[in-house]
């Protein structure tokens, strides 16, 4: 829930900005956007490949105009891994990425090839760790499968949970010293939110946060978060290959998709 909670406050602030921002919710199986948002999903990402709905019909209207496409159950399912369903699916989320400034994609735990292949294609990503020292190596797992596979995307950290400023910047230096000595990846600290009782109150009462408590210090560090990330300056989208083409590559290697 953790990384779906920073997920949705750090797409609304982003909105804030005067960006359209969509939430892909790929964590299958669960309904963790839907729950911190409190919106009922009729259509996902299943039904888009499953029974061919257009992008429009499975994007729900999320908490202050961000939009929201729930995952649904898990890619492995044998009946919608074939050409003709992965090739529509594709061409919709050709449609989106076309259509909107960012896409925020909120992953499960773990390191399954479904997954990866979300973050394989992403141009940035955002790992959520807390102080504990299993969340660390669950993390360093995880830059360790991407840097086995060739990322060369942006690499974020997020220290959540902590009680205080040093306590997240020594987080951050555990997994930055051990992603640059053992993987030879650059790490950026994007910034860190304070252990608050605020967190589990708009969960309870399903409204994000930076809605609920617009001004406590932890909607302020999501506010950071978002000028951070969303800085025009690092985007160049002519030189770099779209999310749906990576995609489409990263099926192909799998096998039992053969392109558009």
């Amino acid at each position: 829930m953790g990384k779906t909670n920073i997920a949705v406050n750090l797409a609304i602030s982003i909105k804030r900005l005067g960006y359209t921002v969509v939430v892909i919710d790929v964590d299958f199986g669960l309904a963790n956007v839907e729950i911190v948002t409190g919106i009922n999903i009729k259509h996902t990402i299943s039904d888009a490949i499953i029974n061919y709905k257009k992008i429009e019909e499975i994007m729900a209207d999320g908490p202050e105009g961000i939009k929201i496409i729930s995952g649904g159950f898990g890619l492995h399912e044998k009946i919608i891994m074939n050409d003709k369903n992965i090739n529509f699916f594709l061409k919709e989320m050709e449609k989106l990425e076309d259509s909107v400034d960012f896409i925020i994609i909120d992953t499960g735990a773990g390191v399954s090839m479904e997954l990866l292949n979300f973050i394989m294609a992403a141009d940035e990503t955002v790992l959520i760790t807390t102080p504990d020292p299993t969340s660390i190596m669950d993390s360093y797992t995880i830059l360790k499968a991407l840097t086995m596979k060739g990322y060369k995307g942006k690499l974020n950290i997020v220290a959540n949970i902590v009680n205080n400023r040093k306590e997240a910047y020594e987080t951050y230096n555990k997994l930055f010293k051990a992603s640059k000595n053992f993987l030879n990846q650059e790490l950026q600290f994007l910034g860190f939110l304070e252990r608050d009782d605020i967190v589990n109150k708009a969960v309870k009462n399903q409204c994000p946060f930076i809605i609920s408590n617009p001004n406590s210090s932890i909607s302020k560090r999501i506010n950071i978060m978002a000028l951070k990330f969303a800085d025009p300056s690092k985007y160049k989208r002519k030189e770099r290959k779209s999310f749906v083409s990576k995609l489409i590559e990263l099926f192909a290697v799998r096998g039992g998709f053969n392109g558009r």
